[in-house]
């Protein structure tokens, strides 16, 4: 069977982070939405999604083929019935489809002609920005689940500190050594080849993927994901870091979502609470206004290749678009539109031409080419963000 995520209409609340990847390839847990798809259907995926990123996200489709909204985060249950679709099928969550089958000569989908196949069971849905760190825990541990399921863990080394030593699991190539890891309130995933350093404090959930890397003296707490190749340290709660994005140094990070190339410069901090504890509002790109979130803790969305200097304070709820560089003493506003230069004292735009030099560079240091795709993309994102910049 051929298996197509598509975005679905939850996209433009995901944004900045679906402006360069579709909503199939956001990390929540230990896994993207795609890999945990994959592994639980034993088959590649292809995308359905927006036109300027389908060059590198493309869509194949085939005689018999299942769409599934991207949206839903698959649990077993939800895998067979998705596997166990036919013709004429549909799979719903109340009034949203979750799959349903098609064939490549239906050139319209009429669910009144279907059979609906109602889904009772609890899943969960990624349908806003803050849904990613605020379900981070619960994705945490079926991803534990699934990814460990009838394997051993390597040892864990003598030197370190352990509570509920059998809640963690650490893959082939992991180093850690003189590191407290507390796996009470949920499970503690290391990935291959990361590395934990001396003196840490970490309590779960936590993931940390391969060849990620948390810094001398971390304190970290969960739910928190840390994504592939990336880097941590200083204080760390409730946040997800997609991957290739590095908070080296001290300073607080809490319930926040980094995309990938991001970087934060010594002690940068943001907050997550407001000073009257109110509700936290964000920037919305649906409304283009400030939408509520019904959180109390919510603190900075930043998209992929935006970076800040040492010292930067992020105020809560703050929404930072892709590829901005921020510096600078005092707060910078509560949305910065991607392509900004600047800080507390103003913005001015980040040209691509400029902007591409840093990307290539910094790609270059992990050994990933910068290829036209990724140009065309974020130019294209350039384009359709230009309306922020003018405000």
């Amino acid at each position: 069977m051929n298996y197509i995520l598509f975005d679905g209409p939850c996209r433009n609340s995901l944004l900045p982070f679906t402006y360069t990847r579709p909503v199939a390839d956001i990390r929540v847990g230990i896994l993207t939405i795609r890999e945990k798809w994959e592994m639980y259907l034993g088959y590649t995926t292809t995308t359905l999604t927006e036109d300027y990123l389908s060059n590198k996200y493309p869509m194949v489709e085939m005689d018999e083929n299942v769409m599934i909204n991207a949206s839903y985060v698959p649990n077993f249950e939800l895998a067979e019935m998705v596997k166990s679709l036919e013709e004429n099928q549909a799979i719903f969550k109340d009034e949203d489809v979750i799959a349903f089958f098609t064939k490549d000569t239906q050139d319209d989908v009429d669910f009144e002609t279907y059979e609906a196949i109602e889904f009772n069971a609890e899943v969960i849905k990624v349908e806003h920005t803050w849904d990613i760190f605020s379900k981070n825990g619960n994705a945490i541990a079926e991803d534990f689940e699934l990814l460990t399921k009838g394997r051993k863990s390597q040892p864990i080394p003598a030197s370190n500190n352990t509570i509920e030593a059998s809640n963690i699991f650490i893959e082939e190539g992991a180093k850690l050594e003189f590191v407290t890891l507390n796996a009470t309130n949920g499970p503690i995933y290391i990935g291959k080849d990361a590395e934990i350093m001396e003196g840490s404090i970490i309590r779960g959930p936590f993931a940390l993927c391969d060849h990620a890397t948390v810094k001398l003296g971390a304190k970290i707490y969960g739910p928190t994901t840390v994504g592939p190749y990336s880097k941590v340290g200083g204080e760390v709660n409730n946040s997800v870091i997609f991957g290739y994005s590095n908070k080296g140094h001290d300073g607080f990070l809490g319930n926040s979502v980094l995309g990938e190339w991001c970087n934060l410069g010594a002690d940068t901090n943001n907050s997550n609470l407001k000073n009257n504890y109110a509700e936290v509002r964000l920037w919305s790109y649906e409304t283009e206004g400030f939408a509520r979130t019904g959180l109390q803790f919510c603190g900075l969305m930043m998209g992929d290749h935006s970076k800040c200097g040492i010292n930067t304070m992020f105020n809560t709820g703050t929404v930072v678009g892709v590829s901005s560089n921020i510096f600078g003493s005092g707060f910078p506003r509560n949305f910065v539109p991607s392509f900004s230069w600047g800080g507390n004292s103003g913005f001015t735009t980040y040209l691509t031409k400029k902007a591409f030099e840093v990307a290539k560079v910094v790609m270059q240091r992990r050994s990933i080419e910068f290829t036209q795709q990724d140009a065309d993309i974020l130019e294209h994102v350039f384009e359709i963000t230009q309306k922020y910049r003018t405000k």
